[in-house]
């Protein structure tokens, strides 16, 4: 389905999976991203950000706002996958089928590298994990060049944030990557350097007021109030007045 202009896959879990393992199974690049209602908004003043997307061989939808955009078209939106569980699934299939995987960690993120990659150890302990702490200001483009991420990990995960992280990964196109994802917060979940909410607010889709109350968000709290606001305000007004 197209939402404002933007592709996304309408799948169940089950299929997602399924597409995963293939493209896991073929010797070539395959990018993913998990459109959220900011990430569409994003792509309303970002044309590089909209292409990327709409070329990504899959879309997963990441957000009641997602939804309900697809009750406004008369859809039925099959799952709804935040990116955090989606990369735990990866890394499941990941250590099952003995791929490598590479982290680009934001160097000024909550989490480091090492953080993130013991989290993930303990819980998928026979995983190649490689990676580093990048200054997304600086060395990302020393990335773009050199394609570094090429030669440690055949799954890519990324949390510059979007549209940075996508950018980033589509940067990096080639064969020995088979699979890249730009995860956002994931590896703050992973380290508990933030708290994710309670099962039922994932359920009805009130994440984002919980991240609103937890301490380690307060720092960002001008960029956070902005997010909510574009997500819960903005989004359904544009949805409603789109034909």
């Amino acid at each position: 389905m197209n939402i404002l202009g933007v592709k996304v896959d309408n799948l169940t879990k089950k299929e997602i999976l399924e597409k995963i393992r293939t493209f896991l199974t073929e010797p070539k690049f395959h990018q993913i991203a998990t459109i959220n209602p900011e990430f569409i908004l994003e792509t309303q003043k970002n044309l590089e950000f909209k292409n990327i997307l709409n070329t990504c061989d899959l879309n997963v939808a990441d957000g009641v706002g997602i939804k309900l955009a697809f009750w406004r078209f008369g859809k039925n939106l099959k799952t709804r996958l935040a990116g955090a569980d989606l990369m735990l699934e990866i890394l499941k299939i990941a250590q099952t089928q003995k791929f490598s995987i590479f982290l680009a960690v934001n160097k000024n993120g909550l989490s480091n590298f090492e953080e993130t990659k013991k989290a993930i150890l303990k819980i998928y302990p026979k995983l190649e994990i490689n990676g580093g702490n990048i200054d997304t200001k600086t060395e990302a483009k020393l990335l773009f060049d050199r394609s570094l991420a090429s030669v440690f990990g055949q799954i890519l995960f990324c949390n510059f944030g979007a549209p940075h992280q996508e950018l980033f990964i589509n940067s990096q196109k080639c064969d020995t990557i088979r699979l890249a994802m730009g995860v956002g917060g994931s590896f703050d979940f992973l380290t508990k350097k933030v708290r994710r909410a309670p099962q039922f607010m994932q359920i009805i889709g009130l994440e984002w007021l919980w991240r609103i109350f937890q301490p380690q968000e307060w720092k960002f709290k001008k960029e956070r109030l902005r997010k909510i606001f574009q997500a819960v305000i903005i989004f359904p007004i544009k949805i409603i007045i789109n034909k």
